[in-house]
């Protein structure tokens, strides 16, 4: 059991470090083509603090830990906002940019609610299996698809903006991203195999090690970076990260292995688990909508609901 919990720290800080290291060449390689701040959180920071999620549910495709997969990503779209939202919202107010309320946010809302009507095939016959299948993943990303079309315009609209002069040349920001991908590959694989092992030794199931540790730990590249963001009053990228994150979480991490491996059970998933995914990012869009604006209340109301539903998690594992 020691051995398993070393091993999981360690995929863990292979996963931050690599996801880290993927972030600064990524965005220094954008910076270098002129790209705007607010399409590379959008985009490249959002991509790259996802892109252990997506490590890791690759990983769990293979090795057949579906709870895994649908876990991965359900928990980690409830922290991004609930958790890390909140908590940076505490360390100053939050502006949010109007395109962000009106565009950006109802596009998580319509992605979240894409992936529960796809998950729940027995809602009008019983007789039916809960699955992701190879067609419901090519929906997915062709919704996905709407939100790259999104991110092609706001380009196009912004590309005037003043850009940041690039943290690295490109041949740097090349060699920073191989070498956090390499990290970020090994560690889910480390995530993944202790994670099952740990859960199987303490009779703790699947759902519960994926909806707790697997997504607290592979949302910490997204609770560092929009934390620094926000103390740096980066609000931007602090919003877009998390925003870009949950979408690419639902279009990429499920869509692609939905795709290619043909289906991803269920399992144990329920609607409060994802009811309380869609409802965050409805939170999010309440809360914003005529301020446009997190304040310390609604990140401590954020907080709160982010303990009641994981109280609920706890003690249905228990």
């Amino acid at each position: 059991m020691i051995v398993y919990v070393l091993l999981l720290i360690l995929g863990f800080v292979l996963l931050i470090k690599g996801a880290d290291i993927f972030v600064d060449g990524a965005s220094s390689l954008a910076e270098n083509f002129k790209v705007p701040k607010m399409v590379i959180a959008l985009t490249i920071v959002a991509f790259g603090t996802s892109a252990p999620e997506l490590a890791v549910s690759i990983k769990a495709v293979l090795s057949g830990s579906s709870d895994i997969v649908l876990g991965n990503v359900v928990g980690s779209n409830i922290l991004n906002i609930l958790l890390i939202l909140g908590i940076s919202s505490l360390f100053s107010p939050m502006g949010v940019k109007s395109s962000t309320v009106h565009k950006e946010i109802p596009l998580t809302i319509l992605m979240c609610t894409l992936l529960m009507a796809l998950s729940f095939d027995n809602m009008f016959d019983n007789s039916i299996t809960n699955e992701i299948s190879r067609t419901d993943g090519l929906v997915i990303i062709l919704f996905f698809a709407i939100f790259v079309y999104y991110l092609f315009s706001v380009m196009k609209n912004r590309n005037k903006e003043e850009v940041t002069k690039p943290k690295f040349n490109i041949p740097m920001s090349l060699i920073y991203l191989g070498l956090g991908l390499a990290g970020i590959i090994f560690g889910s694989n480390f995530v993944v195999d202790n994670a099952s092992e740990i859960a199987s030794a303490i009779g703790v199931s699947d759902k519960m090690i994926a909806l707790t540790v697997v997504a607290f730990g592979t949302s910490l590249p997204e609770l560092v970076t929009s934390i620094q963001a926000a103390r740096k009053g980066e609000n931007d990228i602090a919003i877009g990260n998390i925003i870009g994150s949950n979408i690419f979480n639902i279009g990429i991490v499920i869509g692609i292995p939905a795709l290619f491996v043909g289906k991803i059970a269920v399992g144990t998933f329920n609607y409060i688990d994802m009811f309380t995914m869609i409802g965050s990012a409805i939170l999010l869009y309440i809360l914003t909508f005529k301020k446009e604006k997190i304040e310390r209340k609604e990140g401590i109301i954020m907080l709160l609901l982010f303990i009641a539903y994981y109280t609920y998690v706890i003690m249905g594992g228990i």
